[in-house]
């Protein structure tokens, strides 16, 4: 039986590229798919495309597509990725001017718009927000950008204009490996169970090298081989929509029943009802099963009719964190940062810094745990630690006096204290409200090289 062969070239914004490089190469794919945004990845874009309408798309675009497409001139590969971020448009036109500098002919690019509903904004300042319950109108902060997740429509248009590269903003992560399958295959809108099966690969490669043993690794309990050289996953799949998730020869990195079991699973709060745009997917009944070295077989998933809403991040200002480090070395380390602690808060009190919240960390001692639990697994005295302190506050001076504070210890004790540093952070926040997919309009746009 035929099969699409799909790969995963990128899991997150800033992912490495060369394991994607080597799939376009050795891995004989028919479509590569790269999935680059996070919930305030856009947000953090558009902020920078309000600056220059330039800018906008991911910051390591041009830097992937350079070697993408060196890649694809020998190896032909039909790439689909939302590294258009908040400006597809203009990451689209990049592409075009990459390619024809590379000398690269016959090559049709297209881009996706209609996530971005930020200028329709003022209409739904009284839905809810999905994580507080309250109205949208009721942020404490600068309401910067609105997008949607936005399905496969868009995708598969493009693909029936012949386009060789895609480039989206805001769709679900699952709809770039989705869309290339529902054009292959033809697979009709309403079929829920195939669509429900496409998602799953879609969840599947989304997220890269978790998939072949990255996030599974776990040293003595769980050993992965050669993460150094971790290779991406490869699912082949076919006109039902079941499959064989797979790694190429060489590569470091395991596809296992588990591995795939843990990425089924990873960001699933219900396996009955996972809300995609195009198709409510069900995992609950999904079968596993290792066929060989690197190669499981996967089928079962199922699907019911999308719910008529895409979910929308809105994106805005919430406020600034400032933090400062600084260390303490000698069998002394946990009673100076204990000391330096406690100077800071009488600190922070006399010069009146007002902060929505502040922690106090010893690094290597309850950083992660706090001390309820970390006292109970620390039976040794440690003889470095470093101490973070970081707060929430609302302005930039604020912010800046803590690391000032911290960066003071240095000469007003207590002894020893060394290697302070202080940053501040410009905190974006999300807020996810349900917008019914009526409201959006999405648009197809293909230039040629």
């Amino acid at each position: 039986m035929k099969t699409i062969r799909i790969g995963s070239g990128a899991g997150y914004g800033g992912d490495r590229i060369e394991p994607a490089i080597d799939l376009i190469q050795r891995g004989n794919l028919d479509y590569i798919i790269f999935e680059c945004l996070a919930e305030r990845t856009i947000s953090l874009a558009q902020k920078n495309k309000q600056k220059d309408p330039q800018l906008g798309y991911n910051d390591l675009f041009e830097y992937r597509f350079d070697k993408i497409l060196d890649a694809i001139k020998d190896h032909p590969v039909k790439v689909i990725t939302n590294m258009g971020a908040a400006n597809p448009k203009t990451a689209a036109y990049k592409c075009q001017s990459m390619a024809q500098e590379k000398g690269i002919k016959n090559l049709k690019i297209a881009y996706v718009e209609g996530d971005d509903i930020t200028d329709k904004l003022s209409e739904y300042m009284d839905y809810q927000v999905m994580e507080t319950g309250e109205p949208l109108n009721h942020i404490d902060g600068e309401i910067l950008s609105a997008n949607g997740y936005i399905g496969i429509k868009g995708i598969v248009e493009a693909l029936q204009n012949q386009a060789d590269i895609v480039i989206t903003g805001r769709v679900a992560d699952p709809s770039l490996a989705l869309g290339p399958l529902v054009y292959e295959w033809n697979w009709s809108m309403d079929d829920y169970d195939k669509l429900g099966k496409g998602t799953w690969i879609g969840h599947l490669l989304e997220c890269a090298g978790q998939v072949t043993g990255g996030y599974f690794a776990d040293p003595g309990y769980k050993d992965v081989p050669e993460l150094w050289n971790l290779g991406f996953p490869i699912i082949e799949v076919d006109e039902n929509g079941d499959g064989v998730v797979t790694k190429l020869e060489h590569t470091g990195g395991i596809v296992t029943e588990q591995t795939v079991k843990e990425q089924t699973l990873y960001e699933i709060q219900d396996p009955t009802k996972y809300f995609t745009p195009d198709v409510i997917a069900d995992f609950s009944h999904v079968q596993v099963q290792q066929i060989g070295k690197d190669r499981v077989k996967i089928s079962g998933a199922t699907g019911h009719a999308p719910n008529g809403y895409y979910k929308t991040s809105v994106g805005y200002h919430d406020c600034y964190i400032g933090e400062g480090q600084i260390s303490y070395g000698g069998l002394n380390a946990l009673s100076k940062a204990q000391l330096a602690k406690e100077i800071l808060e009488h600190r922070f009190e006399m010069i009146g810094l007002k902060y929505e919240e502040i922690r106090y960390d010893m690094i290597g001692m309850n950083a992660l745990y706090h001390d309820d639990i970390s006292t109970q697994m620390n039976q040794y005295t440690p003889v470095e630690v470093r101490l973070r302190v970081a707060a929430r506050v609302k302005n930039i001076a604020q912010a800046q006096m803590i690391g000032n504070e911290v960066e003071a210890l240095y000469t007003n004790g207590p002894s020893g204290g060394g290697g302070a540093v202080k940053n501040i952070k410009d905190i974006i926040s999300i807020a996810s409200i349900l917008v019914p997919v009526n409201h959006f309009h999405i648009t197809v746009h293909v230039l040629e090289v």
